[in-house]
């Protein structure tokens, strides 16, 4: 039988064909069934379809951390999932926890070359670890620990850079669409595809073509929706974002099966949608806890080697490593955190419209004014995590600051170091709005799993995560977040008063993690009786429900 691809062709020279010689009445019946030849071959299912999943994000896989979470609990089950997405960050650690054996293929989906599509199959974790270092890649050797990878290395073409923006973006658009579409039409028959939205545009679209040709089921993650996004920085009246909105509208009813990050965000999708989604809570994994201060010490020492912030200033102690923070004895090795240490406070970002940074520096401003008053308060070191492309805006507005007790820096993180960093701060701040009012921050779940107590900046069903007075407080200004900076710094070093009372209070309540949440709201509210799987089948809870929820 004739290739997909050749078929494909045949069609189209037939199509053309008709268009010149005006016999449609003929040709179009032989079309039919030439289309009905080349996609049998792509429906047909073999041995291994029903133990195949792919994970899609038309974004970074580093930045990606509840899809990670997802290829993990499919993965540790003995799923063969493909994981497609940008290969930019360094992916979580957590993925290094995926057990021996287990087959996760890895394909980053990279615009920057104009090599045609390659498949290179049968890589080791370190050979393709090594092709990416190669290209300036920082996916590290964690996320490519699962043992044998068959990966496909994606090229595409290069997408126009000038021009008018409007013609820019979409061909920039048209070019993923091409190119998520080969290589989803290329790729083994999956049996369900698993998508995060947004970025929903084009990947919507495309997945649900390929589930329609192929016969696969589509899940899609409602993170939160894509025009509310674009919304930010054209407007809402932009035609362009009232074609967004149009397009999630039109496409997202169309997967089987729909996850949600919040209770608000599945009855608005409910009543505005038409659309049944099950609530899947973002929890932190394993990796965010508690530092010990060993560990603490030792990534004090790292980071000062880059950042004067984290150094201590005029010690010459011969038998004594120092940090701003920490103190390690180096004739019995013992580690204790400094009397006099500055707070540690702790902020992450993307960097992006909907986070205004302009808030914290005008409260450590003041913060700054308080001490300068006579207040007694901590000198304090600012640590703003992250990338983005707002970052050189705000990097300007920090060196134009002159704060004496106040120090800010921000570094960029291994990924392995970033959980312990949360594990080490006095407190966090999150400034983070959600564009639709309906999604939660990632980086207080993160906190909360370290526990870290937060500072958050109000918006609609924040209370579903930060219970005020609980576990952080919520603050709408930069006056307000001074104040509580205020009342719960000076406070430091005691471990008592309210920051002691949130981290104990989100010590009793950290016990579920992802897969526990995974097992509850997913599997066992979300499946009936007689579509749970058979006890005998060799599968976990967590991938079940995707397998049969969605029957």
């Amino acid at each position: 039988m004739a290739s997909p691809s050749t078929v494909m062709a045949l069609v189209a020279a037939l199509l053309a064909a008709c268009c010149v010689s005006g016999s449609a009445p003929v040709v179009v019946p032989v079309v039919c069934l030439l289309v009905a030849a080349a996609l049998l071959p792509l429906r047909r299912p073999d041995g291994g379809t029903e133990r195949r999943v792919c994970v899609l994000v038309l974004g970074d896989i580093g930045r990606s951390p509840r899809m990670q979470y997802h290829a993990l609990s499919l993965s540790r089950s003995g799923f063969v999932v493909t994981f497609v997405g940008f290969s930019g960050e360094a992916a979580s650690v957590s993925l290094s926890c995926v057990s021996p054996g287990v087959q996760l293929r890895v394909s980053p989906v990279s615009f920057q070359t104009v090599n045609p599509i390659r498949t290179c199959c049968g890589r080791t974790a370190s050979g393709w670890s090594r092709s990416l270092r190669s290209k300036g890649s920082q996916v590290t050797p964690q996320l490519l620990s699962a043992g044998p990878l068959s990966v496909c290395r994606l090229h595409s073409v290069l997408l126009f850079t000038a021009g008018p923006k409007l013609i820019t973006y979409v061909t920039k658009v048209m070019g993923q669409f091409l190119q998520l579409l080969v290589v989803l039409m290329r790729m083994e028959l999956q049996s369900h595809l698993l998508l995060q939205n947004p970025p929903g545009l084009p990947s919507i679209a495309v997945a649900w073509l390929v589930c329609v040709l192929r016969g696969s089921k589509l899940i899609i993650d409602w993170h939160n929706y894509g025009y509310t996004i674009m919304a930010l920085s054209h407007g809402r009246r932009h035609p362009v974002v009232r074609l967004a909105e149009w397009y999630e509208h039109f496409f997202g009813p169309l997967a089987t099966h729909h996850l949600c990050v919040t209770n608000a965000m599945r009855d608005d999708l409910q009543k505005n949608w038409g659309i049944k989604a099950t609530t899947l809570y973002d929890r932190p994994a394993s990796i965010f806890r508690e530092a010990p201060v060993e560990l603490q010490h030792q990534l004090f020492v790292k980071l000062a080697d880059t950042y004067p912030e984290f150094r201590e200033q005029g010690s010459d102690e011969a038998d004594v490593e120092r940090t701003a923070f920490s103190a390690r004895d180096l004739t019995d090795g013992s580690v204790t955190l400094r009397a006099e240490r500055p707070a540690l406070l702790v902020s992450s970002t993307s960097w992006t419209e909907d986070e205004d940074f302009s808030i914290l520096l005008e409260a450590l401003k003041e913060y700054e004014g308080f001490i300068k008053g006579g207040a007694s308060l901590p000198h304090l070191v600012c640590a703003i995590t992250g990338k983005g492309p707002q970052k050189e805006h705000y990097r300007k507005l920090i060196h134009s600051l002159e704060l004496e007790h106040v120090q800010i820096c921000t570094p960029w993180l291994e990924a392995e170091d970033y959980p312990v960093l949360l594990g080490s701060a006095d407190l966090g701040v999150c400034l983070h709005k959600s564009s639709s009012g309906l999604d939660l921050p990632m980086k207080v779940v993160d906190m909360f799993g370290c526990c870290l107590p937060v500072c958050a900046v109000h918006f609609h069903c924040l209370q579903e995560l930060v219970k005020h007075e609980e576990n952080g407080l919520i603050f709408r200004d930069s006056q307000e977040l001074a104040e509580q900076l205020k009342s719960l710094l000076s406070e430091l070093p005691a471990s008592g008063g309210r920051l002691g009372l949130f981290r104990r209070n989100l010590r009793s309540s950290r016990g579920q993690r992802w897969d526990d949440n995974w097992d509850q709201n997913v599997c066992r509210s979300s499946m009936a009786p007689d579509e749970r799987p058979d006890p005998v089948r060799p599968f976990k809870c967590e991938t079940e429900a995707l397998m049969y929820i969605c029957k």
